[in-house]
């Protein structure tokens, strides 16, 4: 098994300043990307969010709620996506572990690649570290490539650098060639 964690330069460090009044541990900033496309699907994002913010994070900021079309496979109905600045005492790979819990508790199927869903999580980044193991990479392979992820992402950390393109994420927006729109509710 190959684990790679990595961190760079001067982006987004992770912060030992900020501590858990109860604990004294240090926080971890991540970002997330919920959404789906099946049932209600702002109670969907509501659920999840709930769910983060029991399992101990804390969502410090989040950006508006984006209609997007299904991207990969298009016969499906239109997803809602919202990105979330959040706060965790829990290091990568058990935030990745909570959060599979999070969906799984909300009735997560994963039945088919880029198929309807019901609730997504996604680690799109975890202060700025660089992560390759076995079902957890980060920052996310694919946003650069995917609107309907920079484009929220964009309004909560429009000059986050991406640790491992060296590029804001307000830059990576304006040259995505992802010809989806994503409408902002």
């Amino acid at each position: 098994m190959s684990i790679q964690i990595t961190s760079t330069g001067p982006t987004f460090a992770k912060n030992k300043d900020i501590w858990a009044p109860e604990s004294k541990e240090s926080m971890n900033i991540s970002y997330l990307l919920i959404g789906g496309n099946e049932g209600d699907r702002v109670v969907q994002l509501a659920t999840a969010k709930n769910g983060i913010t029991a399992a101990g994070g804390e969502i410090r900021r989040e950006s508006s709620l984006y209609e997007t079309a299904a991207w990969g496979k298009t016969d499906q109905p239109d997803f809602l996506n919202q990105a979330l600045e959040v706060s965790t005492t829990q290091e990568a790979p058990d935030w990745m572990a909570t959060l599979l819990d999070i969906e799984k508790t909300m009735g997560r199927q994963r039945a088919t690649q880029y198929g309807s869903r019901n609730i997504d999580i996604d680690i799109l980044f975890f202060n700025n570290l660089i992560v390759t193991m076995p079902g957890l990479v980060i920052p996310h392979p694919e946003i650069q490539n995917r609107r309907f992820a920079l484009t929220p992402m964009e309004e909560i950390a429009p000059f986050f650098i991406h640790p491992v393109l060296g590029r804001t994420i307000r830059e990576l927006l304006a040259a995505c060639t992802d010809p989806l729109q994503v409408k902002i509710l």
